[in-house]
């Protein structure tokens, strides 16, 4: 077996930019059987694909992503481009013989999930692997707060609360993106944020949901289009367009394990940058993890002397947590981008040893069958939707 691994990136946006960082980093760090070779990136604007090339260390660069599946040089196809390429590009690549790694969602349609989901397995048996990047499931203090739920730690698992508040679009103002039009990117928060609310519920509990009652709203329903589009039209900056995803969603679920959950996202809660934050509450006791103290979980011991009990903080940074055996003396922290090359490490190792990679696509097409459940619930003005899902794939 070759001691690389030649990397095709596809994208170069801001999920394109934390994957290079990885890649260039992980080998550096992980004690690895293959090596990463950033080997060549994609994207459609010649001029910028060729600037992050240069930028992110990438060896070369293609203007079209068919070109860098086709090479005979490119080992991995890593997808970071917007939701409505991820399908086409996952399945050509798993055709090609390529192993894939892919952003979440999985994709933008519950259809497409199961496309993706079914190519995979039939990949698998190939020897071709395939991930889906929930890179959260990478952070240390979130690793060892599941190791602690399925030790037993919590007892029976009874309540899940999960948030994910955002800020950045709250002013009215902000140009219609591509993360705010349906036809690329699937949703808006609950696609962008719930989509790691819902993974992350079912890493640390192993309880997968089974029924929810939803509800979406949309603040803004028109926004400036971006000036390279009013460039295009031909008028000075005061054309708008309407925004087609959901701006907050919130929903009640079941999980098959008897747990009772809520979900929250919103891009609409002004001081909240990347609040992320999880509670488990079981017969034994309870757990919580906020992102904006990312080296922290906090447990409560309900069968201690209640004289003296209370929330345990753990700071995350032992060799012997989660991923901390590469990284830092205790006590010095890891960061947003350390998930990535954490992820990195573990794709790296599943290649290598020619085991399937987790999450898998599988595991995507979940998460992607409980979006497709709030939209539908939503839609349907919060109904109960019982949830199913194709657990063969």
């Amino acid at each position: 077996m070759p001691d690389s691994l030649r990397i095709g990136l596809v994208g170069h946006g801001f999920m394109g930019r934390a994957h290079s960082l990885a890649w260039q980093t992980v080998s550096r760090v992980f004690d690895l059987p293959l090596t990463p070779e950033l080997t060549a990136i994609a994207g459609r604007n010649q001029d910028a694909v060729a600037h992050a090339a240069r930028t992110w260390g990438w060896a070369s660069h293609e203007a079209d992503w068919r070109r860098l599946i086709e090479r005979d040089d490119i080992d991995v196809v890593d997808i970071t481009a917007p939701g409505a390429l991820h399908a086409e590009i996952a399945l050509v690549a798993l055709a090609a013989g390529k192993h894939v790694l892919c952003e979440k969602p999985l994709a933008n349609t519950l259809a497409e999930a199961r496309a993706m989901a079914s190519a995979a397995k039939d990949a698998s048996a190939r020897g071709i692997l395939s991930m889906v990047g929930f890179n959260y499931r990478r952070t240390p203090a979130l690793a060892l707060a599941r190791d602690l739920v399925a030790a037993g730690r919590l007892g029976e698992i009874r309540h899940v609360r999960a948030t994910y508040l955002q800020d950045w679009i709250n002013d009215p103002e902000f140009p219609l993106v591509w993360r705010l039009r349906k036809e690329e990117a699937g949703s808006g928060a609950l696609g962008d944020l719930g989509a790691h609310l819902v993974d992350l519920a079912y890493f640390l509990t192993g309880q997968r949901i089974s029924g929810l009652s939803a509800l979406t709203e949309t603040f803004v329903k028109e926004r400036p289009l971006p000036q390279a589009a009013v460039g295009l039209s031909g008028v000075g900056g005061t054309e708008r367009g309407a925004v087609t995803v959901d701006d907050a969603a919130i929903f009640i679920a079941r999980c098959e394990g008897g747990a009772v959950a809520t979900f929250e996202a919103t891009r609409f809660a002004p001081g909240r940058k990347n609040a992320m934050r999880i509670e488990l509450n079981g017969s034994k006791g309870s757990l919580f993890f906020d992102f904006e103290a990312l080296n922290e979980v906090h447990v409560y011991d309900a069968t201690a002397d209640g004289a003296r009990s209370g929330f345990q903080r753990i700071l995350a940074t032992e060799p012997q947590h989660p991923y901390l055996r590469a990284w830092w003396p205790p006590g010095h922290g890891l960061g947003y981008d350390h998930t990535f090359v954490n992820q990195a490490c573990d794709f790296v190792e599943a290649v290598a040893l020619g085991v399937p990679p987790k999450p898998s696509f599988a595991d995507g097409l979940y998460v992607q069958a409980v979006l497709d459940g709030v939209e539908a619930s939503a839609g349907e003005g919060s109904v109960w939707k019982p949830l199913t899902w194709e657990e063969g794939i």
